[in-house]
């Protein structure tokens, strides 16, 4: 069975739900809106600290924290984007960590948006 995760993040006009849990994993994708549904200001770091929000914030309606995270798929639109990216995630993950990829793709789905990231947690249903 298939349940949502009901979050307070910005409601969006897509066909989608915020997370989603399936066998005890929770399934989520993230990126750096704000409750308006606006992509935020401030570069990569700003745009970092908001998808980890979402992703902190979508963990906690599931019941759970970033230490449930068992994998992170983190896209970027530059290459020098990832050190930054490291710094902040670091910042709200510690040991042991989840197994992590990074891509560096041409672009996502909102010109303005310099990462997205694809989480799996598991989850305690």
């Amino acid at each position: 069975m298939i349940t949502t995760v009901k979050t307070d993040l910005y409601a969006s006009p897509s066909p989608l739900e915020w997370a989603t849990v399936g066998n005890g994993i929770l399934f989520t994708a993230q990126i750096p809106i704000n409750a308006d549904g606006n992509v935020v200001e401030g570069g990569i770091e700003a745009q970092t600290r908001q998808t980890m929000d979402n992703l902190k914030h979508t963990l906690e309606k599931a019941g759970a924290g970033l230490d449930r995270l068992t994998q992170v798929l983190i896209y970027v639109t530059d290459r020098s984007y990832l050190p930054v990216v490291n710094k902040v995630y670091a910042e709200y993950l510690q040991a042991p960590y989840p197994n992590r990829a990074a891509m560096v793709i041409s672009g996502l789905a909102r010109e303005e948006m310099l990462v997205e990231m694809v989480a799996y947690a598991a989850i305690d249903k």
